[in-house]
Formats: C-alpha cells, structure tokens, sequence
C-alpha cells in the first residue's frame, strides 16, 4: 500500500525513505523537482536492478560504465558513446562519525545526451546547491556545474580535515595513548585518497577542453572549463601541501606521544625511589624492637620524632636525586 504512493520509478530508501529516482527542469535559468517523466535532468541513487535495465536497454548506457559510476575505486573518465557522452568523475564522499576521521571518496557518473543529462549516484546526497547553481539554461551547463561543485566540495572538506588536524595535535601535545596519533594517521590516508581524486577530475577537465568541439560546449562553456580547470589545479596544490605537512611531521608527532610516556614513567620511578628507604624505615618502626629503643620516652613523642624523620629522609632523598639530573624544574 506504501508503495503504491510512490511515483513511478521513484521507491524508498530503507533508511530514510528518499526518493531514489529525482527529476529536476530548467525553469528561468534555474533547476527545479518536478513529476513530469520527460523532464531534462535525472538523478538517479544507487539503481536497482528494474532501473538499471531501464538506463542499459532504453537510454542505451553502457553497462560497464553504469557499474563504474558506483564504484568508490574507479578513476574518473570520458567516452564517446553514439547518442551521448559519459563522464565518470570523483567526489568527497560526506563523512559521518562512524568513518573514525576517514574521508572517503565516492564516484559520479554524468550522461550527457542532446537533450537530457542523467546522473548516477552510489549515495544519496545533494547535487545542486551552491552559488554555481543560481543560473544555467541548458543541459551541459548544469552538467559542468556538478564537475564545479564536486571541487569546491573537495575545498570544503580540506578545510575541515586541516581545523581536525590543528585540533589534534593540541591533543597529542599531552596525550599518553595512540588514540589521537592513529586519528591523524587515518587523516593523512584520506589526504592521499584526495589527491588522487583531484588529479584524476584534473584529468577529466583536460579532456573535456580538448574535445570541446565534440562534446558540443559553446565559448561560454569552453572559458567556464578554463576556470574549473584553475580551481582544480589550486585544490590540487592545497591537498598536497596538507599532505606534506601531516606526512613530514608524523615521527615528531609520534616521539612527542612517546616522550610524554617516558615522562610519566620517570615520574613514577622517582616517587617508587623516594618511598622505598621510607619503606624500609616505617617496617623497622612498626616491629618490636623500635619500643624496646625507645622504651624509656613517652610514645606521642618518639612516634612524632619518627614521622618527622620519616618526611625528612623522604624530602632529603628527593634533593638527591634532583641533583644527579633526574628531576629537573622544566626551564622557561
């Protein structure tokens, strides 16, 4: 009975219920939802088998094509097909907590017809938001504007692994355990999922350019491309120089972690060293033999001279050892 509200082609996700199926027209320059099946623009989230039989036999998409645009692992591409092109391309995959400081990618694929662009997504996720969106008025510049969004996402995310990276290592400046230093390391294993993806859509815009004329792109677009193409190439040198930096200061990292140890360790020595001739005293004081000493003094007396030696032996111990180097006030 529920799914019988549902639109044809559109199901229900089994975690949230979003429409699976979305169609988008161009209206003054700008997308809107709409219900109408002939609309210009579909997005489909992860197909199941009755659409992706729809996009293979009759929309005619290559079946190994459809599959790489799910594929989290696939480099991005351009091919020629006769009825339209099909761009495979990368995107920051959006994090949630349960990815433990892992920023994955995922893969988008893009088919661009005369007259209509069908994307596909492995996830859902919002397509067309963004300044980049407030104007288009035809298929192939909503198309070039996805490519556009998926760099300044990747912008987006860079930022956000650089503040974690500068909120842990204030961590590790006192931490005692791994916990923080394997956060970091799983921040430099998505920088380097990063740079890939960004090389591989710098690629992809490359190619675009080059075959400008056969793809169809109007000199607004083809200048349009020359801007993704600067934006990319700065996201680029960004990813790298944050890659670098969490890469070349990982062992300082790693030795702050284990001197802070090595700290705490010292300190617990020198307290086991300080007690240990108190130890031995206050065993001495607790046998027989120390009433027998000092039978002829009142007890309040000779157990007060005791803790007193007790405190002076312990503070007498603890000079010593400062002075042979093993604790030493911090310098300022």
């Amino acid at each position: 009975m529920q799914g019988s509200l549902l639109r044809d082609g559109d199901r229900e996700d089994s975690k949230g219920g979003h429409k699976m199926l979305r169609r988008y027209q161009l209206a003054e320059g700008r997308l809107a939802e709409t219900t109408d099946e002939m609309s210009p623009v579909l997005v489909y989230i992860n197909p199941d088998e009755a659409e992706r039989r729809f996009l293979i036999n009759t929309l005619r998409l290559d079946e190994h094509t459809l599959s790489s645009a799910l594929d989290p692992d696939e480099l991005s591409r351009l091919e020629f097909e006769p009825d339209h092109i099909a761009v495979v391309f990368k995107r920051p995959k959006y994090y949630s907590g349960e990815d433990n400081f892992l920023f994955k990618v995922a893969s988008t694929g893009a088919f661009l017809f005369k007259d209509r662009l069908v994307v596909v997504l492995s996830e859902d996720a919002p397509m067309f938001d963004g300044k980049c969106f407030l104007k288009q008025h035809t298929v192939a510049d909503v198309f070039l504007k996805i490519v556009y969004r998926s760099i300044f996402h990747f912008l987006e995310h860079l930022k956000v692994i650089n503040l974690v990276s500068d909120r842990l290592e204030q961590k590790i400046n006192s931490a005692m355990e791994n916990r923080y230093l394997l956060s970091l390391f799983a921040l430099e294993k998505s920088l380097v999922y990063y740079l890939n993806a960004i090389n591989s859509n710098g690629v992809l815009i490359e190619k675009l350019k080059a075959n400008s004329g056969k793809v169809g792109l109007s000199p607004e677009e083809i200048e349009f491309l020359d801007d993704m193409m600067i934006e990319n190439s700065q996201c680029y040198r960004l990813a790298e120089i944050y890659s670098n930096i969490l890469a070349s200061l990982m062992d300082a990292r790693a030795s702050i972690v284990g001197n802070n140890l090595n700290v705490l360790i010292k300190r617990l020595t020198i307290l086991s060293v300080v007690f240990m001739p108190l130890n031995i005293i206050a065993g001495i004081g607790g046998m027989s033999e120390f009433s027998m000493m000092t039978q002829g003094i009142d007890w309040r007396l000779s157990y007060t001279l005791f803790s007193v030696a007790l405190v002076g032996i312990g503070f007498v111990t603890y000079l010593i050892l400062r002075n042979f180097g093993l604790e030493k006030p911090p310098k300022e």
